[in-house]
């Protein structure tokens, strides 16, 4: 018996209660790709709220708290201005929301490039701020070192490798990589590294097909595609692309709701009660008692 927090949605206030820790693990994670298959591919999709990780926590393997939060929740042009303070408020908001998942969080650009003790420190503050199970971090052979020396001090790390976004201003924006042969070859041995030094998963974003299957091919963790292919060992989308939250749509994305249309009606019924005086009604205030 240990505790962790329970959403009452009642309320919508976090009450800590004691509950039986039927979570998921990260070696759960990687023992789902045995002798290189995976006979049921991981889920994972993005949370940042304590309430959006309720609603997906039953129907996933991992919950990724993302740097995407940039863009999704602050309105930022890149992930490049993140914060681990940001990234830790928000993985802890997750942990307390979900019960079944794998918490992982992004590491920001700037908090682990520099060396594997920085990328430590950095790890360190994220998992004992949030309750988090694991970091993730961009980039292939260059930080393999970084990835063996967190593995080995008890931090678990998913990898990413092709089209990392901390990187768009080297890469020149977001366009799908591997489509040269130098460029396909890179992404291979990159997965490579980031396997032999210790990570338990491994993101494969928007990288042409054949590659991101050679890829998962090549190692022995599972791979986790977005934008690549169905024959990766899961899957992952932004939340809010998912659900249609954004009138952009990425090509790798498949839109399963019009959510913003359904708020975008809501409101628009709201304003139009409140402006004929509508709203509140009867059922909505407070009458003297007879």
């Amino acid at each position: 018996m240990s505790t962790t927090f329970k959403l009452d949605t009642s309320t919508s206030r976090a009450n800590p209660t004691p509950q039986p820790m039927r979570r998921l693990t990260v070696p759960n994670i990687r023992e789902r790709k045995s002798d290189g298959v995976t006979h049921e591919p991981l889920v994972m999709l993005t949370a940042y709220t304590a309430r959006q990780a309720q609603l997906l926590d039953a129907h996933c393997d991992i919950l990724l708290v993302g740097d995407s939060l940039a863009q999704v929740i602050y309105g930022l042009p890149t992930t490049v201005p993140v914060t681990l303070e940001m990234m830790a408020n928000h993985a802890a908001a997750v942990v307390r929301g979900s019960y079944h998942s794998v918490v992982v969080v992004d590491m920001p650009f700037g908090t682990y490039e520099a060396s594997p003790q920085q990328a430590f420190e950095s790890a360190a503050y994220l998992l004992k701020t949030s309750g988090a199970a694991a970091v993730k971090l961009e980039g292939g052979t260059a930080m393999a070192e970084t990835v063996a020396f967190l593995s080995e001090r008890g931090v678990p790390v998913m990898g990413h490798v092709g089209l990392t976004p901390q990187a768009v201003n080297i890469l020149g924006g977001y366009a799908a990589r591997g489509r040269s042969d130098a460029e396909a070859g890179k992404i291979v041995s990159d997965a490579k590294a980031l396997d032999e030094a210790g990570a338990f998963a491994i993101v494969i974003e928007g990288v042409v097909e054949p590659i991101a299957i050679e890829a998962t091919r090549a190692v022995s963790c599972p791979t986790i595609g977005i934008g690549a292919s169905a024959r990766c060992d899961g899957q992952v989308l932004v939340t809010e692309d998912m659900l249609g939250m954004f009138e952009r749509v990425p090509r790798f994305v498949k839109r399963y709701e019009d959510i913003a249309a359904i708020i975008g009606k809501a409101a628009a019924a709201y304003a139009s009660d409140v402006r004929s005086r509508k709203f509140p009604g009867t059922d909505q205030t407070y009458q003297p008692k007879d």
